[in-house]
């Protein structure tokens, strides 16, 4: 860990009886760096992030069911995206497993809502990341009325009971909420207005959820205060700087890997004879 980080990362943006309204959305927890010093320290520390993710790939391709899950919550314009191209962006990606979830489908309708995220879960030595996850049903669900309260109230059960098997199954879960001001989201939104080549990712209900915002913090709030487990914690991310949301999941990500102390895995072969008979080939 760089010098900068006063505080590891997991530890300084741990959610574990954190209030929404207390987050300062602007704020940089754990680092004493400027911009520059971010964003130096974040190519420098995806090399690292790199190595560690080739360890587990390599693993995984020798047998080790062992894998990361990156979970990426937060509202319209967070900053998903961005962590999926500068953080994931920066690994092998034969080794990363990304699902984007969208609205469900008619056919995952008719199932089970942790149906489609089962079949999106990470593979041995894989690094999975979910732009949006299993909890769009105690979000969005929630917030719009999609299903009656007491069948989203079921789900934060069954969503700890979920993570519980992953864990003890060999996934470790990197859960991030990524959280910005209104203020911050209008200027994002008025940037896709404003700029044709993000036209592309913007719809006109990112608009039309600003007006629920305070049922998403209230449904936010009962995420983490339901669903932060010693098994699978949350981990809140102020989001307005960019450059620091991106360098602190790298960071987190980083801890999640060197914590299964990974090791290259040993030939099946024999290297030295396999040397001599390409001398000879």
């Amino acid at each position: 860990m760089s010098e900068q980080w006063k505080t590891p990362a997991s530890r300084a943006l741990r959610a574990d009886g954190l209030s929404i309204t207390d987050i300062d959305t602007s704020a940089r927890p754990g680092f004493d760096g400027r911009k520059k010093d971010g964003e130096s320290l974040l190519v420098e520390r995806g090399k690292v992030l790199a190595g560690l993710q080739e360890k587990l790939y390599a693993n995984g391709r020798s047998g080790d069911n062992r894998s990361v899950l990156l979970v990426l919550q937060g509202m319209d314009t967070a900053g998903k995206g961005g962590i999926v191209r500068h953080v994931i962006g920066s690994v092998d990606p034969q080794g990363v497993d990304h699902t984007a979830f969208g609205v469900p489908t008619e056919e995952e309708k008719r199932h089970h809502f942790l149906w489609r995220i089962r079949k999106a879960l990470p593979r041995g030595g894989q690094l999975g990341v979910f732009d949006r996850s299993h909890y769009e049903d105690v979000l969005v669900a929630r917030v719009h009325e999609l299903v009656p309260e007491a069948v989203w109230q079921q789900r934060y059960t069954e969503i700890n009971d979920f993570e519980q098997e992953l864990a003890e199954a060999g996934t470790t879960l990197v859960k991030v909420a990524m959280f910005i001001s209104l203020d911050e989201q209008k200027k994002r939104l008025r940037q896709r207005l404003e700029r044709p080549d993000k036209y592309w990712k913007f719809s006109p209900g990112d608009i039309d959820e600003r007006a629920y915002w305070p049922a998403y913090q209230q449904a936010y709030q009962d995420v983490l205060d339901r669903t932060s487990t010693g098994y699978a914690p949350w981990y809140v991310l102020p989001s307005d700087a960019k450059w620091y949301s991106r360098l602190a999941v790298t960071e987190l990500l980083i801890e999640a890997l060197e914590k299964l102390d990974l090791s290259w895995p040993p030939a099946s072969f024999d290297p030295a004879a396999e040397l001599r008979r390409l001398d000879t080939a």
